[in-house]
């Protein structure tokens, strides 16, 4: 007589213990890693994009320029990218693209500096095991985009994001990469001209001078975190950094609509001058704890296609860039 096996055909529990931790990994990496490398930006080329700023009179205070700027620059490969991506160009496609200042978040790995946004690092590639981004890899792109374009300038912002370090030991390194080449840098105090600039990285410090460094330190250019508030009044605010007025619209905590009225009104109120900077920020990440920048970038950039060139003031930060969108913006110093 032949007995069939009774495991034929029956179902095996504990291929189920196998298949829950795979079918997590999977969706994880669709969600983090598939569905922000689908979500890009307008890649078409704009003819004279990368020395757009060769056409502004030298004595022109930077401060009067309107000025197209990114949002977490660096964020192009990025730890857990549907929440932290928010740009689709590296550094030196946004500068070829024609934005001039760059939002730079970075943290101290050993004696090195790496970029961030947040808790997460910016990588070198999109993949989950791609290598760490890494402070000397930006500048050296900044570097040679400014040797191949000399009347160009780049207004590099650069804010503490992430670590335990202090803000003179902050300092101490970021002054190591800059002694490097010091040459490239400009280091002042006071709110530079265009010819000043040109050919140079203008240094911009959203932290203290803790180190002493006095100019070496850089511009001073920080401002209270904004966040998001339901009370209009409180879309804008201006900081005294000392040597001139800094006015900063950066509620990132709004929805689409809500920022779009933010944008509007600094817009309006914005009057930059030879004493004044006005940063107009168009990005933010919603309401909710942890936000994903596209779904409001792919909304918020065609509003701000849609305005005047002669409209448009200080310097707007975005994501997602496009050499499109930076035409658009820096077309208003020649409108």
């Amino acid at each position: 007589m032949t007995h069939r096996s009774k495991s034929r055909g029956h179902f095996r529990p504990i291929n189920l213990i196998w298949a829950i931790p795979l079918l997590f990994a999977l969706v994880f990496a669709v969600l983090m890693y598939l569905i922000p490398a689908l979500e890009t930006a307008d890649r078409t080329p704009v003819e004279g994009s990368a020395d757009w700023m060769s056409r502004l009179p030298d004595d022109k205070p930077v401060s009067e320029v309107v000025l197209p700027g990114t949002h977490d620059s660096a964020t192009r490969y990025v730890q857990l990218a549907f929440f932290s991506k928010c740009q689709d160009l590296s550094i030196k496609e946004q500068l070829e693209a024609g934005f001039r200042y760059l939002d730079i978040r970075l943290g101290a790995d050993g004696e090195r500096l790496k970029l961030m946004h947040g808790f997460t690092s910016c990588t070198t590639g999109g993949w989950p095991w791609s290598g760490t981004l890494y402070l000397d890899e930006v500048l050296e792109e900044c570097y040679s985009f400014l040797k191949a374009h000399p009347s160009e300038a780049v207004f590099f912002s650069v804010k503490q994001e992430h670590g335990d370090e202090s803000v003179s030991r902050f300092q101490e390194l970021l002054d190591s990469y800059i002694s490097n080449d010091r040459d490239m840098w400009l280091l002042t105090s006071q709110i530079p001209t265009v010819g000043e600039a040109r050919g140079k990285i203008l240094l911009l410090r959203r932290f203290g001078d803790e180190a002493g460094l006095g100019e070496a330190s850089g511009l001073a250019h920080k401002w209270m975190n904004q966040k998001g508030y339901s009370d209009p009044s409180l879309n804008t605010v201006s900081e005294d950094n000392g040597s001139y007025k800094l006015f900063v619209q950066d509620r990132y905590e709004y929805d689409t609509d809500e920022k779009w009225t933010a944008f509007t009104e600094g817009m309006e109120k914005s009057l930059p001058d030879g004493e004044t900077i006005a940063l107009n920020y168009l990005s933010t990440k919603g309401h909710a704890k942890f936000g994903h920048s596209y779904k409001y970038a792919s909304v918020l950039d065609p509003r701000l296609k849609e305005l005047p060139s002669s409209s448009l003031r200080g310097w707007i930060i975005v994501d997602y860039a496009s050499a499109k969108l930076a035409e658009h913006i820096y077309s208003a110093n020649f409108s």
